[in-house]
């Protein structure tokens, strides 16, 4: 379970969002939508504790998460818009690296964890492709995979359905839905309405659920 209490961030005099409160149960899928620029990928960001938070609480598993912008570890698996595969890798060199360097497996093991993850998300032919190889839709897979590798208490994406034609985009939500049935927690930030509605057990509005008025 996530939990978000009283969360604020401000840029100067502009404040993105305060008092944030949001709970994320077990196995759920959350989607936070709203348009460009609203502030959903600073929120995104704080989460994946790339950014501070001004003030607030994080919990995640009854554990806190350090809002400092300086969090080490994996508890949130966070993936990006341009994906950030490393392009002199392979497929599963990309989602075996990590766990080495960071997890401590044993090549054993972390080539173990890939092979599964890629058999999962139907991508055991891509195993020694580079990135370069790679559609859009195959490259967002391979994305969740070394995520996934981590073992995060929850896994969040921005902008999944980017760029992606409507096949590709059908795949990332059989993904979703396949994921949630192992028991995976999600959270989506997405523009992408109707594939909100398609994935999400329940909707957040960023336009309108989040209070940006007064000070701080």
């Amino acid at each position: 379970m996530l939990e978000i209490k009283n969360l604020a961030k401000a840029f100067d005099e502009r404040v993105i969002f305060k008092d944030m409160d949001l709970t994320i149960n077990d196995g759920e899928v959350l989607s936070i939508v709203g348009p460009s620029g609203i502030g959903k990928t600073t929120f995104l960001r704080i989460l994946a504790g790339l950014l501070p938070a001004d003030r607030g609480e994080l919990i995640l598993n009854n554990e806190p998460l350090d809002i400092s912008g300086d969090r080490q570890g994996a508890q949130v698996g966070v993936i990006f818009q341009d994906f950030n595969l490393f392009p002199q890798y392979t497929v599963k060199e990309n989602i075996t690296l990590a766990p080495q360097l960071v997890k401590k497996m044993t090549k054993k093991e972390a080539n173990a964890n890939a092979e599964e993850l890629l058999n999962n998300l139907g991508l055991a032919e891509q195993t020694n492709q580079y990135p370069f190889q790679l559609s859009g839709g195959q490259k967002q897979r391979v994305a969740i995979a070394r995520a996934l590798a981590m073992k995060p208490g929850i896994l969040a994406y921005d902008e999944p359905t980017s760029g992606l034609d409507a096949g590709s985009t059908d795949r990332v939500i059989n993904v979703i839905q396949h994921l949630k049935e192992q028991g995976v927690t999600q959270l989506i930030v997405t523009h992408d309405l109707p594939f909100a509605q398609a994935v999400a057990d329940q909707t957040f509005d960023f336009g309108t659920d989040v209070s940006r008025g007064g000070s701080l």
